[in-house]
């Protein structure tokens, strides 16, 4: 693209467009908005409505009919979609994560109740193993390795429920080789061929996570009947790395990936930008909960004006190129752009 050469000072006076709400409102590059969004949601199995998330000021896991009422929310808040994470009961957690494909369990009851509530709010599933396992990996263990294609196959167990229960979107997030082709491959059998999956393209083996799983009630890794456990280094990728990033995006794609996510957000905007760049793919972004939480933390010590904060942070990655972000802030955040 050819660039019109900077008349010099006082030809140009950049200031000019700066001078008033309107004009900057005119000439403003990138706009977030409330369809910008998808709200991050944690949901639990007990009787009580609303359980707050101590690490995560604000945000509180959700019983089965909150949720239902918020995705009526999200509906009249103008929020596209909600990816639903969830809090079980520790005494249905196992070493292989047996209640993630349960058809009668948390997650398939909460997304039918929330697509008959709302069906025009779009559901994205995390699969995952992590909130069903005791020892809180993202796959089978055996020993102090992660089994890559055993954690694949009680993945699409996981997915395939999903869907069945009535997921529109599937977001694998557990970083194994090879598991958005064969996903992809299930659902096709399964007649599921409209499902959509939004790969945790390049997701990091970040410091971020910690506020998250407080929330779903993650166990400490070796807890529970692994004793010697495996890093979750040797599955989620390193955060010195940005061209492996790209490989993985591409693997995703030619797999079948729908949509792409970076994950953490903030940190790796840079990540984000050039996927974005590279591939011209629909890239969100995950703002995830320690970032939430260091907001908020600012924000209740009186360090930043709360609200600027946090459009400052999310209007960033609409300004990486990102189709939109999930956030815990969503419904917050759209009440604010909807004002």
């Amino acid at each position: 693209m050819t660039r019109a050469p900077l008349a010099p000072y006082p030809a140009l006076r950049m200031r000019r467009l700066r001078q008033a709400d309107w004009i900057r409102r005119l000439t403003r590059e990138t706009t977030l908005a409330p369809a910008d969004l998808i709200w991050a949601m944690v949901v639990h199995d007990g009787e009580e409505a609303r359980i707050p998330i101590t690490a995560m000021p604000g945000t509180e896991r959700l019983s089965l009919r909150e949720a239902t009422k918020a995705a009526v929310q999200a509906r009249a808040l103008g929020i596209p979609a909600i990816a639903v994470f969830p809090h079980i009961d520790g005494a249905r957690k196992d070493a292989r994560g047996s209640e993630a494909g349960n058809p009668n369990g948390l997650i398939a009851s909460v997304v039918k109740a929330m697509k008959n509530a709302a069906p025009e709010v779009g559901i994205m599933c995390d699969v995952a193993l992590d909130p069903f396992t005791e020892h809180g990996h993202d796959g089978v263990v055996e020993g102090n390795r992660i089994l890559n294609d055993a954690t694949i196959e009680r993945l699409v167990e996981q997915g395939l429920m999903q869907a069945h229960a009535g997921a529109d979107i599937l977001a694998p997030s557990d970083m194994m080789d090879g598991r958005v082709g064969i996903l992809r491959t299930a659902l096709e059998a399964a007649g599921r061929e409209d499902v959509m999956i939004m790969s945790y393209a390049a997701k990091y083996a970040s410091a971020f996570y910690g506020p998250y799983r407080e929330a779903i009630g993650s166990g400490k890794l070796g807890t529970g009947s692994v004793a010697n456990p495996p890093d979750k280094k040797t599955y989620q990728m390193d955060p010195a790395n940005s061209d492996e990033a790209l490989r993985e995006v591409a693997l995703d794609i030619a797999e079948g990936a729908d949509m792409v996510m970076v994950k953490p957000g903030l940190p790796y905007l840079d990540i984000v930008r050039r996927v974005v760049e590279a591939f011209s793919m629909p890239t969100f972004a995950f703002q995830v909960s320690g970032e939430y939480a260091m907001l908020m933390a600012a924000a209740q010590n009186g360090w930043i004006e709360e609200d600027r904060a946090i459009l400052e942070s999310l209007g960033a990655f609409k300004r990486a190129g990102c189709a939109g972000v999930i956030t815990y802030f969503a419904p917050r955040v759209a009440a604010m752009l909807g004002a």
